[in-house]
């Protein structure tokens, strides 16, 4: 179940769907951007997080179009409740694959399907690209995404470690 695929969310009883990002959807999609401070590691500056996720939406968003890039938003209501950006990327082995950016959802919506209707929305345009590998990042505290993932079947493949310098 990818683009165009369908769910009630049993909690609001809306209907969403998966489809292409529109130009029109880019308010409500960069009002989303705030989630992903989730799982931020709390010694790094606030201000700088906040403005970094809103960068990463926005420059997603603008670049939606471009060859090796999509955007997919969950709708409901006629807001954008959710949205995945996949591109490819290179991987350091040489091999191209699909990377997911970023994936958010409302928290409203939160834990009712919507997050997995846009990682099959994500998946399927991999393989419609014949692409093996689908590769993301994600804050080594927000558990609650590390669960999500890992029961789809991501593995962890790469450990980032810092150090405070004083």
């Amino acid at each position: 179940m990818g683009v165009g695929a369908v769910i009630i969310d049993l909690m609001s009883d809306a209907v969403v769907r998966i489809r292409p990002y529109e130009p029109s959807d880019r308010e409500s999609a960069v009002l989303l951007a705030t989630r992903l401070e989730t799982g931020v590691a709390g010694w790094r500056d606030n201000g700088a997080v906040r403005g970094a996720v809103i960068g990463w939406i926005a420059s997603s968003l603008d670049n939606a179009a471009a060859d090796g890039r999509d955007v997919f938003v969950a709708s409901a209501g006629g807001e954008v409740v959710g949205l995945v950006t996949v591109a490819e990327r290179t991987h350091f082995t040489g091999e191209v694959d699909a990377y997911v950016g970023e994936l958010v959802v409302h928290a409203a919506h939160e834990r009712h399907g919507v997050g997995t209707l846009l990682m099959n929305a994500a998946e399927d345009w991999a393989r419609r690209r014949g692409l093996r590998h689908v590769t993301l990042e994600t804050g080594a505290a927000n558990r609650v995404a590390r669960a999500f993932y890992g029961s789809r079947g991501y593995r962890e493949e790469d450990v980032r470690l810092t150090k405070a310098l004083t």
